[in-house]
């Protein structure tokens, strides 16, 4: 790089070679010469002084002869573009696998790292630079020079004066990108004042110069530390020497700490050890796994350094892998110190909320941030920070997002996801959103990408256009929709013939415990043909006497692997599912079928199961059986709506399907009887269809099907193989009952059959606002009328109750609840009397003084009158009452 003499150190390592005892003292020697900066034996000149922090305690280590030679041969190349983010793919494969799983660590290639860099920083400062330059260009034209150099000058101070921090920072490569753009306008800018002032102009400002102290990262991991200080001074080196006449000046590196090894997120007293948990006789407690356990006293968010930017790429670990990637004690930490924040969310998005909260403080300096996160920031529990930041009152604004981008398959164990980029500004701004049209070579170091943009205001899901994130959860939609069983024990699964050896068919009664099981895999390509025993709502003694075959199954399979969970409900109920999806139950009792469809899949398919089969945890389950609304789920509204709303998850980037986000806030059309007749006769047809389909052909798939029928709708070429499954598929027919019933839903919502997506999609957020604006009003559109109704309670009129409470919280005056028994039995009587809808004690305790002190005495009351007749209960005296 030019900072010792061409070849000497080659020549020093060839000396070695001949006499390899030689090796440590001349290598020690050298560092010496390097930190004080004097004449070196060992080179044969007089050195710069380069850094006391790099060399002052170095010590070399002692080499074999073999070794020596290849740092001889790698001395004898030529180092000056020498690309510094390569320390941090070699620092990524020298982590231990499981460490860097732990961590969330992962090396971000250059290319994906420049986005996020050019849209948080080089877009900004391109702005002040052209401002600079036309100010520059006037005063020209006015005939002042000096006034002009003045300018570019103040522009090069500016850009000396940027801080950049990356609280996340790895080897820093985020800050090694920031730092060589920046140098890039630098260059730019001195090439502009040489032209308008010549080499005078130039060494005026010779100290004026972006430099690594201007670039701040927090990690956690020591050795990475120092990789991110020697990758941003090599960096800096490179791009001086390209750009000045001149070495750099001595110290040649900089000695400042300006990455930290610290925690990013979170301080605690005692700061940076966390405190061993013990019991009451001073031993270490154990997480029930064999780990020992910590806390982390009063622990609070961690101080950041002030920056202009903030940028970089945060571990990816998922919410519900918090805790056991970090431990308990430092999820709870975390929790605790951030109470805004959701403990679903992701961990990426406390950078993300953190900096945005730092973005509108009223003293603060930071213009931009930028991170890349998981696709996942599209989905509930991350959009929801997102829609805190966006639409709070001093509001933040998206103003660059990819949402859905490949990640790289170049390391052999690179992290499985998709990821997005976002970059945020305070105010109301429009934004840039680019979606990714092609996509090829994941497995190298430089993938190629193609996109199309789109420009307006970006939504929290990161879209443009409709929002329909604004859209609320119905009341009509409630109590019929949820998740199928999670078991939390693979035991739990048996094959038909384990069933028949636990009893099956002679055991009475054991035929209601062991059922059909489905999960996302059996429903897209082929039933595996698996039972599961259910146990739920039984006891373990009952299932020991009554069928000891199966407690004994149960006893061997699933509670070693219970007994080792973090949940006491898991641990005490081990032969129940882990969650065994209470709701659900009693919405499918007396229904002969349900629809369902698979959570994360290619094509959104929805179809009837019958109801004795229960299904698996990533499978949708709605309680109806109904083909009306199979036919509604089924056609390209819902889709359409399902699409958008849910986002998009895994290495496959499938859509997912998400009950609180595609089902409960979708409108239903509020169709006639001939249209719901029209539609559930389309709908039967297509499921009969598709069933007899793969009855047929034992080597069809729902997902083959669906493959080529999307094929012949697009009008592509279609192998010989799918030419077979078109036929054998039925698929011209499967795709005229699919349009068939597209064009009998857009009717039945009064849209014209040519409506776009976008339409589609402004269409049912504008009617799900009218729905919930009824439902605020009492009116309630059930689906399932005759379940809901009885189920959901006072729930059927919402409207009611939400007034009564509004009209008790605007009284001029509360009374005080009344201290006399009496007094309060009549008082909460009269207020039942006169409620058009059961109450709770809460929303009773509402119309008194200190409703928190009087909502226990409530519900005394409710529990006496309903005792004594006067009052009865919808749910077993647990909530809701009304008067008899």
């Amino acid at each position: 790089m030019g900072l010792l003499r061409k070849k000497g150190f080659t020549e020093l390592l060839t000396k070695c070679l001949d006499d390899p005892t030689r090796f440590t003292f001349e290598i020690d020697d050298l560092w010496r010469h390097m930190d004080r900066g004097d004449y070196s034996p060992g080179i044969g000149e007089r050195l710069l002084r380069f850094n006391g922090k790099l060399f002052k305690n170095a010590a070399s280590l002692p080499l074999t002869k073999d070794e020596m030679r290849l740092l001889r041969d790698a001395s004898d190349a030529d180092w000056r573009d020498l690309e510094p983010a390569i320390f941090g793919t070699l620092f990524e494969q020298a982590l231990d696998p499981i460490e860097r799983r732990r961590l969330g660590a992962h090396y971000t290639p250059r290319a994906y790292v420049e986005r996020v860099v050019d849209a948080t920083i080089v877009e900004p400062l391109t702005k002040d630079w052209i401002g600079h330059q036309s100010a520059a260009e006037r005063a020209i034209r006015n005939g002042s020079k000096a006034a002009a150099i003045h300018e570019v000058e103040d522009f090069l101070r500016h850009l000396a004066s940027v801080r950049v921090l990356d609280p996340a920072c790895g080897t820093g490569n985020f800050l090694y990108v920031a730092l060589r753009r920046m140098k890039q306008l630098e260059g730019e800018a001195l090439k502009q004042l040489q032209d308008i002032g010549g080499d005078e102009a130039v060494a005026h400002v010779a100290n004026i110069s972006v430099k690594p102290e201007q670039f701040f990262g927090m990690e956690i991991n020591r050795r990475a530390v120092e990789i991110a200080e020697l990758v941003l001074w090599i960096g800096y080196i490179q791009w001086h020497m390209r750009t000045r006449s001149t070495v750099p000046s001595e110290p040649v590196l900089g000695s400042s700490d300006h990455v930290h090894a610290k925690d990013a997120l979170l301080t605690w007293s005692g700061y940076p050890h966390p405190h061993l948990k013990r019991d009451a006789l001073g031993k270490p407690v154990s997480d029930g796994q064999g780990n020992e356990t910590y806390f982390y006293p009063n622990a609070i968010c961690a101080d950041w350094p002030e920056a202009d930017f903030i940028v970089g790429n945060p571990p990816f670990i998922g919410g519900k892998d918090i805790r056991a990637r970090l431990g308990a004690g430092y999820a709870e930490a975390l929790w605790s110190a951030n109470p805004q924040m959701n403990p679903a969310a992701d961990f990426v998005m406390y950078w993300w909320d953190r900096s945005a909260d730092l973005l509108i403080r009223k003293e603060t300096r930071l213009r931009r941030f930028g991170f890349v996160t998981t696709n996942s920031i599209t989905q509930k529990f991350q959009r929801r920070v997102l829609e805190r930041h966006l639409a709070g009152p001093w509001p933040v604004s998206l103003v660059f997002a990819i949402p859905d981008h490949p990640w790289t398959k170049a390391s052999k164990d690179a992290a499985a996801v998709r990821i997005a980029m976002t970059v945020a500004e305070a105010g109301e701004r429009d934004g840039v959103v680019r979606i990714v049209t092609r996509e090829a070579d994941l497995d190298t170091d430089e993938p190629k990408i193609e996109f199309a943009e789109r420009e307006g205001k970006i939504n929290p899901d990161l879209t443009i256009g409709v929002d329909v994130t604004k859209s609320k959860a119905l009341v009509a939609n409630d109590a019929i929709c949820s998740p199928g069983v999670k078991l939390h024990g693979n035991g739990f699964i048996i094959t038909r013939e384990r069933a028949i050896e636990l009893g099956l068919g002679k055991r009475p009664g054991l035929d209601w415990l062991i059922r059909e099981y489905r999960n996302g895999k059996d429903l897209t390509s082929r039933p595996r043909g698996v039972m599961v025993i259910d146990l739920f709502g039984t006891a373990a003694d009952e299932v020991r006497r009554e069928f000891p075959e199966v407690y004994q199954h149960l006893l061997d399979t699933v509670k070693p692997e219970r007994d080792r969970n973090n949940r006491p409900s898991y641990r005490e109920k081990w032969w129940w599912f882990g969650e065994p999806r209470r709701e659900l139950r009693p919405a499918l009792e007396g229904l002969s079928r349900y629809i369902a469809t698979v959570e994360t899949m290619k094509h959104r398919i929805f179809q009837f199961m019958e109801a004795e089969v229960l299904p698996d945890n990533m499978l949708v389950a709605i309680a109806s059986d109904d083909p009306f609304h199979l036919g509604v789920l089924s056609s390209k509204v819902h889709v359409a709506w399902a699409l958008r709303t849910g986002g998009r998850q895994g290495v496959g980037n499938d859509p997912r399907y998400s009950k609180s986000l595609c089902f409960d806030p979708f409108p239903h059309p509020d169709a006639g009887a001939s249209a719901r007749a029209e539609i559930g006769a389309i709908a039967e047809e297509l499921d009969d269809t598709r069933k007899r389909v793969l009855a047929e052909h034992s080597d069809l798939s729902l997902t083959a099907l669906y493959n080529v029928l999307e094929a012949v709708r697009k009008g592509s070429a279609v192998s010989r193989k799918d030419q077979d499954i078109r036929s054998r598929g039925r698929i011209v027919i499967l795709r005229e009952l699919h349009d068939r019933l597209d064009a009998a839903v857009l009717k039945s919502y009064g849209w014209h059959a040519d409506i776009n997506v976008e339409q589609i999609l402004d269409g049912l957020v504008r009617l799900n606002e009218v729905r919930a604006a009824e439902e605020r009003r009492g009116f309630i559109k059930w689906l399932r009328p005759e379940y809901q109704i009885d189920k959901i309670g006072p729930l059927a009129h919402r409207g009611d109750r939400v007034q009564l409470i509004l009209a008790t919280k605007v009284r001029a005056k509360k009374t005080p609840f009344p201290a006399a028994r009496l007094d309060q039995a009549r008082v909460v009587l009269d207020l039942m009397t006169r409620a058009k809808a059961p109450l709770s004690a809460e929303e009773i305790a509402v119309a008194f003084t200190s409703p928190d002190e009087t909502v226990a005495d409530v519900r005394d009351v409710l529990q006496s009158l309903v005792r004594l007749g006067q009052a009865e209960s919808y749910d077993k005296g647990r909530s809701f009452f009304r008067a008899a």
